[in-house]
């Protein structure tokens, strides 16, 4: 399966994450663990390699039964962080995204920039009506890029995460086709 590389700008781009990634990505989680922890419940859950490649296999079957896209983002010639769809429901024709990034690279419009052109792609290529966006009510930096992005807060679900020792609310986030505006994209 060929995979497929968005580029952005000069600096970065997103790749369709692969098997191939596993050693970096791994590397990634671990130097960000602490600061991902804060908001993702995952981190206890990937502590090795081989705990990376299992969730690279997930994604490359997912892309295989068209269920879903997950994109490294790629900064400078370096994995900086993930973003991809945790589905594609086809018949009622939505997606929610989910994504994160290296602490050193937030600040420079990147996950925004990423955001849009999976959140275009949804639209455009994957006939997707409505893109969600799930994001802790205390992660203000996640909830920006929504908001950024024009996308309507439709909502708060009380503690629907637990977070490790204690839950967390999430403020539930939508676009529709008909209100996104014109983004092109350039895969």
């Amino acid at each position: 399966m060929e995979r497929l590389t968005v580029h952005i700008d000069t600096s970065f781009h997103l790749r369709q994450i692969g098997r191939d990634d596993a050693e970096e990505l791994t590397e990634l989680i671990d130097r960000n663990r602490s600061y991902l922890r804060e908001w993702l419940p995952w981190l206890d859950n990937s502590t090795s390699i081989l705990d990376t490649l299992r969730f690279i296999g997930r994604c490359v079957e997912q892309a295989e039964d068209a269920n879903g896209l997950t994109f490294g983002i790629v900064c400078d010639g370096r994995l900086a962080g993930i973003i991809g769809e945790h589905y594609l429901d086809s018949l009622n024709q939505k997606t929610e995204l989910g994504y994160w990034l290296d602490a050193r690279q937030q600040g420079r419009g990147i996950m925004t920039r990423a955001t849009a052109r999976l959140t275009d792609y949804a639209f455009s290529h994957q006939r997707c009506n409505r893109v969600l966006l799930h994001c802790a009510a205390g992660n203000l930096k996640s909830r920006g890029v929504a908001e950024r992005l024009g996308f309507l807060q439709e909502g708060i679900l009380r503690e629907a995460e637990w977070l490790y020792d204690h839950y967390v609310d999430l403020v539930v986030y939508s676009m529709l086709r008909r209100d996104w505006p014109a983004f092109t994209w350039h895969p």
